[in-house]
């Protein structure tokens, strides 16, 4: 991606507004560092952060920004989805603080994004200081691309920055109109290494190239597949969404979770990848309980076998797992999106456990993408493993996708 990053931009004495994902979970202070468990979330007052991956992930940039002498640097993020009013529980103080003791220096808050509130706290920094806007997302223009919102951020600063990926496939004032006001522009670090990695699973993938797709729907994944298809060597899939595959199939699939509407794609989706040559892994054996909760009676059975019953698919078999693994070990590329099964369950997670080490000890390059999955090689232990660990779940969905993401599309070419 030919993009300007932030290198490229003179930074000296100039006010930095950089776009950042904080969207982290927010968690009591006293939960917060429990063997890394989210607690439920909370109000700003009593709570920290659950989990700062994302905090930690754009910190060079910010640092970038200060070594190289800006007057100011200008935090802005989303968190959560507060419908565009202000919500206590979604404030991004404790981000502030966190971001601050990460840094090793003092980050201001101030308690609006836009206005008096906003300018009066950036007029305040000291020279290089740091200031974090409050939510975004408080103002229902910023979901809708307003123009009059963006020049009112636009107008906080000199030069724009975008390390946001997690939210590049979002037109959104911040990421999107904001650069008509701001045109002096270039990615962050995070977000240039995050075009580097999925840029080349696009364009110039080492082979044998493989794709791990899981979670719950089809639906969430066609674009991802279709666009996969003609680049990759294997494609294996797991999660729910491998059920709408194997009943299209004729499998017996019980109570599982189906797309009874995504069935002729699904079936074109398999005639494609047969045309094209490319191997396509399903399921072969699962693990089966009556309904997805903690201390349900499972069974593993053949994907074939009708004793399913009306019981559901919630993870991928021994079998299954043995076969992915065997699909991996050669591998130069691999992209994984999405989790085997119900891992969050431990009588569910052996199969997305046993994929996170098979991708762990690929040779080639690997990408890891989507919560659901960073919380998998996590789980597993292996996460130090994994050449790159995409911030952006459904930005690299969309990426991989094909799509044009408004966030990098905007930026000025170099």
């Amino acid at each position: 991606m030919a993009k300007k990053t932030v290198r490229d931009l003179d930074l000296k004495d100039r006010r930095v507004f950089i776009r950042v994902d904080f969207n982290v979970p927010l968690a009591p202070r006293s939960s917060a560092s429990e063997g890394g468990t989210l607690a439920p979330r909370s109000s700003a007052s009593e709570g920290g952060i659950g989990d700062d991956t994302r905090i930690k992930a754009t910190l060079p940039t910010i640092q970038y920004a200060l070594d190289a002498g800006a007057a100011v640097v200008i935090l802005a993020s989303h968190l959560g989805r507060p419908k565009g009013k202000p919500n206590a529980e979604m404030s991004l103080r404790p981000v502030a603080t966190r971001t601050g003791e990460l840094l090793r220096k003092e980050v201001a808050f101030a308690d609006d994004c836009v206005g008096a509130t906003a300018t009066s706290a950036v007029k305040a920094a000291p020279r290089g200081g740091i200031v974090l806007l409050e939510n975004l997302r408080f103002h229902p223009e910023e979901e809708k691309n307003d123009e009059g919102f963006a020049r009112q951020l636009a107008s906080l600063a000199d030069v724009y920055v975008n390390d946001a990926f997690g939210a590049a496939h979002r037109a959104h004032a911040s990421v999107d109109a904001i650069v008509r006001f701001l045109p002096e522009a270039g990615a962050g670090l995070l977000m240039e290494n995050e075009l580097r990695y999925l840029g080349e699973a696009v364009g110039n993938p080492a082979r044998p190239y493989v794709a791990v797709l899981g979670g719950a729907k089809v639906s969430d994944k066609i674009d991802v597949i279709e666009n996969l298809i003609p680049r990759v060597d294997r494609l294996l899939i797991g999660g729910a969404m491998a059920y709408t595959f194997l009943k299209t199939q004729g499998k017996p699939v019980g109570t599982s979770l189906v797309e009874d509407d995504k069935q002729g794609a699904a079936r074109d989706i398999l005639e494609r990848a047969k045309a094209r040559g490319a191997t396509f892994l399903l399921p072969v054996d699962h693990v089966v309980a009556p309904k997805l909760e903690a201390g349900a009676p499972t069974e593993t059975l053949s994907v074939d076998d009708p004793k399913i019953g009306d019981r559901m698919g919630l993870d991928i078999g021994p079998h299954t797992a043995r076969a992915y693994a065997d699909a991996l070990q050669d591998a130069r590329m691999v992209v994984w999106n999405g989790p085997m099964g119900v891992f969050e369950i431990d009588a569910f997670a052996a199969g997305t456990i046993a994929v996170a080490q098979a991708v762990a000890n690929v040779k080639g390059m690997t990408i890891v993408g989507g919560g659901d999955s960073i919380a998998a090689v996590k789980k597993a232990g292996v996460a130090d493993r994994i050449t790159h660990i995409s911030t952006g779940g459904g930005a690299s969905l969309e990426f991989l996708g094909g799509r044009t993401l408004p966030g990098v599309a905007v930026l000025p070419d170099k």
